[in-house]
């Protein structure tokens, strides 16, 4: 009887161990999800800037914010 309490506990040990190892990879799989997402959202606006200046013939120009001022300075900096 003691052993198989003692089988229980440590199969019951290892399940959660294996939950909560599957937790953290589904939350690193969302981050790469809405990483890639992101970067696919910059990407169409980047294309949809040029398309628009180049329809424009470079009529309209686009201010840049200020978080891209940001991180243009940012590299720039990091770049030297």
């Amino acid at each position: 009887m003691k052993f198989t309490a003692t089988a229980l506990l440590f199969t019951s040990l290892l399940v959660l161990a294996g939950c909560d190892q599957a937790e953290k990879s589904a939350q690193q799989l969302m981050g790469k999800a809405a990483e890639s997402a992101k970067q696919a959202i910059d990407d169409t606006h980047k294309a949809a800037e040029q398309a628009l200046s180049d329809a424009t013939g470079g009529l309209i120009s686009k201010k840049p914010s200020s978080a891209e001022d940001e991180e243009q300075s940012t590299s720039s900096s990091q770049e030297i």
